[in-house]
Formats: structure tokens, sequence, C-alpha cells
């Protein structure tokens, strides 16, 4: 099952500042929802376990995730594939965008992801209903990061 998703979120500090939190391995750790290791497995890869929760179907996800297309302190590319045994997997990349705007920074980010298994065949809406609340649930704890230095 293919999803895409995309949105913004004003961020209160320099493009420099976002810059530097969306590359430090311990800011992703503590604001990507369910994560319980995010492990610096090679130049701009790590990898991740983060236990989710969607619908009915619960699993531990472990994958690798790989920052690439660089262009600081504007943009980059995050792709990621991840195995949840049973529950299925997910597989997708998002680009970020960082913006000034407003006296602050305005981030970008679109999403396109695949999921397989279990959990494809929860049904679109579910799916994305999760996707959303996941990615709310991120860049909310991203702005708390980012306002607190």
């Amino acid at each position: 099952m293919a999803m895409t998703m995309t949105g913004e979120v004003q961020l209160p500090a320099s493009r420099e500042v976002v810059w530097a939190k969306l590359n430090d391995p311990a800011v992703l750790k503590a604001c990507i929802p369910g994560c319980e290791e995010l492990n610096v497995a090679g130049e701009n890869q790590f990898e991740a376990v983060a236990k989710m929760k969607v619908g009915p179907v619960s699993a531990r996800f472990k994958g690798k995730v790989t920052l690439s297309d660089f262009d600081p302190p504007s943009s980059y590319k995050i792709s990621g594939e991840g195995e949840g045994g049973v529950a299925g997997f997910a597989k997708g990349g998002a680009t970020v965008a960082l913006a000034e705007k407003d006296g602050g920074t305005l981030l970008s980010y679109n999403v396109e992801a695949q999921i397989g298994g279990k959990l494809a065949q929860l049904g679109q809406r579910l799916i994305n209903g999760a996707a959303k609340k996941l990615a709310d649930e991120f860049f909310a704890k991203f702005a708390d990061a980012v306002k607190t230095g």
C-alpha cells in the first residue's frame, strides 16, 4: 500500500539551529515516536528500533535510516526501511526543506512510503490517520527541542 503525506511546521529558531537539530541523533531519537534505539551505523546512516501501534497491530520495527541529498542548511532527504515481523514492513523517504519565515524557520516535508503485511490490511484511512498522528507527534517534540536549544 502506498502512502503520501505533506506538511509544514513553523519553528522559532534560525535555519542553522533547526538544521543542526535535524542532524543530531540524540534529538531525533527523543522526537521519533516509539523510538527505543537510534545508533550511528556509518556516515549519514543510522540503525533504529521503534515500537509502534497502529489500530490493533503492535510491533517493534528494526530498520535502517539514511540521510542524503544534502543542501545545508536548506534541505535533505531521509530514507528508511524497517521490518516489523508478522506486522509487516515499511519503507520510504521524505524530503525536508527549511526556509526563513517570520523571524524563524518554516520546515516543509513531503513523505512517500510503502507498507505491507498485516499493516497494509488495516485500510488506507486507518494507516493515513496513524501516519499523520505520528508526524504531528514528531514535529511537536521537535519544536520543543528547537525551543529549548
